[in-house]
């Protein structure tokens, strides 16, 4: 697996994930995470998924496919509890369908803590839909992160962590 930063090119690979991760999800009974309609089909969408790629998006590939993204940032979301110290934020942990169960997230997750160290920052935070049968909410509870508190995101309630480096 290589990683490489990515930015404004990489807009269409990640929308073509969100897409297909959209249709994986609607047809396990879970639209409840991203919704039962392609990403890039709605403008407003697309617009959010712009603004990720912008803010500092990491591409982890395998051969020649992109297998998953990640943006972190030191901007936390608006709904996330604020903090009294410098933090990196995960904004964006997406993994291509074809590519789960190879460790894709956790190599993302990872990069994120190193470049955490990197920057100076002790502290990790994260968020996942809190619903549905809780599988992401134990995702990142395995990775190592701990869960803080529940908040509304929209219409949508979101579990944040936190994970210290």
């Amino acid at each position: 697996m290589k990683l490489r930063q990515g930015g404004p090119a990489d807009l269409p690979a990640v929308l073509e994930t969100f897409d297909s991760t959209v249709a994986w999800l609607a047809a396990h009974g879970r639209s409840g995470q991203w919704g039962d309609r392609p990403w890039s089909r709605d403008p407003a969408k697309v617009a959010l998924v712009e603004a990720l790629v912008s803010e500092g998006l990491w591409v982890a590939e395998i051969g020649d496919d992109m297998a998953g993204f990640l943006t972190i940032t030191e901007q936390a979301p608006d709904y996330a509890p604020p903090v009294a110290e410098r933090e990196l934020y995960v904004r964006l942990l997406l993994v291509s369908r074809a590519h789960t169960g190879r460790n894709v997230g956790g190599t993302l997750l990872a990069l994120a803590r190193r470049q955490a160290r990197v920057r100076g920052i002790g502290l990790l935070r994260v968020d996942c839909w809190a619903g549905g049968d809780g599988a992401l909410v134990r995702y990142y509870e395995r990775q190592g992160f701990t869960p803080i508190e529940r908040v509304p995101a929209g219409d949508k309630e979101v579990q944040v962590f936190r994970q210290r480096v």
